[in-house]
C-alpha cells in the first residue's frame, strides 16, 4: 500500500468524511421514497423532515472525519474497535443536540461509521468487495465499553426473530453487495436517470430485507407490503419505466396506510452510494 505524506492522508480523510456526508444527503433528497422523508414531505414521519436530515447529516461529518482519522492504515483489533464504539456514540449525541433530540440518523452512524472506518484502514484505495470485507471484521470484534441499549430495531430483531443492522454488517453488508449495488449499475447501464437507478436500489434492497424500523411501526403485514411492492415495481421494469412508476406509487401508499417507513433500508441505501462513490472498481460522482 503507498504511503501517504499527513497532508495527503488528512485530504483522504477529509474526502471520506464529505462523501460519507454527501450520502445521506444524496438518499434524504432522493424522491419519490415510499414512507420516507423525501423532497415531497415527511413520509410517514411525523417527527422529521428533510431540513431536519440534512442537518444532522451536516452533523455527523466531523464524526465521520474523526472515524477515518482514528482508523488511517490501522489493522482490525479489540482497541480500534472499541475507539470507533466511541466516536460513533459521541456522533450520536452531537446528531442528538443537532436535531432537538430527534432520532434521524442513529442506524446511519452505525453502517456508515463502519465503511468509513473500513475505507481508512484501507488507506482510501480499495474495492467495494475489500471494504465490506473490512467492515464486517471490524463489527464483528467487542466493543466491551457499549452500554447494553434495546433499541427499538433490537426489540423487533429478537420479537419476529430475523437479522438487524449488527447482522447485516458483521456479514458484509449483503443487501448492499448482492443486491443494491449491483441493481445500481444495471439500472444506469439500461439508461436509467440517476434518481431512477437509486430508486432501483432502494427497491432491491426492500425486496428482502427485514427491515426493523418497519417491523417495529407495522408488524409483519408491513414488511409484506413493503417487500412484495418493492419486488413489483422491478418486474414492472423499474423507475425508468411508467409501469415501475405506477408499481411505486402503490407501494408508497401501502406504506402510509401502515405508517411504516423502510429506515432500514435508507440506511443501507445511504451505504451503497458510499461505497459506489469511494470504491476503486466503480468510483463516480455524481452529487
Amino acid at each position: 500500500m503507498k504511503l501517504l505524506s499527513q497532508t495527503q492522508a488528512e485530504a483522504e480523510v477529509s474526502q471520506l468524511a464529505a462523501v460519507a456526508c454527501d450520502s445521506l444527503i444524496a438518499e434524504a433528497r432522493l424522491t419519490p421514497k415510499p414512507g420516507l422523508v423525501d423532497s415531497r414531505g415527511s413520509g410517514a414521519h411525523q417527527d422529521l423532515t428533510l431540513a431536519l436530515m440534512e442537518r444532522s447529516a451536516h452533523s455527523l461529518q466531523p464524526t465521520f472525519q474523526q472515524l477515518a482519522r482514528e482508523c488511517w492504515q490501522r489493522p482490525a483489533d479489540v482497541a480500534l474497535r472499541e475507539a470507533v464504539g466511541r466516536l460513533g456514540r459521541e456522533g450520536e449525541q452531537r446528531m442528538m443536540a443537532a436535531t432537538g433530540g430527534v432520532n434521524t440518523h442513529r442506524g446511519a452512524i452505525w453502517a456508515l461509521g463502519l465503511l468509513v472506518s473500513a475505507a481508512a484502514m484501507n488507506g482510501g484505495r480499495a474495492d467495494a468487495a475489500q471494504l465490506a470485507h473490512t467492515a464486517a471484521a471490524l463489527a464483528s470484534l467487542p466493543d466491551n465499553a457499549a452500554p447494553k441499549l434495546f433499541s427499538k430495531g433490537l426489540k423487533a430483531s429478537h420479537r419476529y426473530r430475523v437479522p438487524g443492522a449488527r447482522e447485516e454488517a458483521q456479514q458484509g453488508f449483503p443487501h448492499v453487495m448482492a443486491l443494491a449495488l449491483p441493481q445500481l449499475l444495471r439500472s444506469r447501464a439500461a439508461g436509467a436517470s440517476e434518481s431512477e437507478a437509486r430508486l432501483d436500489a432502494l427497491m432491491a434492497i426492500m425486496t428482502s430485507l427485514s427491515d426493523t424500523c418497519v417491523l417495529s411501526r407495522a408488524g409483519l403485514p408491513g414488511l409484506e407490503t413493503m417487500q412484495a411492492g418493492a419486488r413489483a415495481v422491478l418486474a414492472a421494469g423499474g423507475c425508468m419505466m411508467a409501469a415501475g412508476q405506477r408499481a411505486l406509487a402503490r407501494l408508497d401508499a401501502g406504506m402510509l396506510k401502515l405508517n411504516a417507513s423502510p429506515g432500514g433500508a435508507a440506511d443501507l441505501l445511504a451505504a451503497t452510494l458510499f461505497i459506489d462513490r469511494v470504491s476503486l472498481a466503480h468510483p463516480h460522482s455524481f452529487f
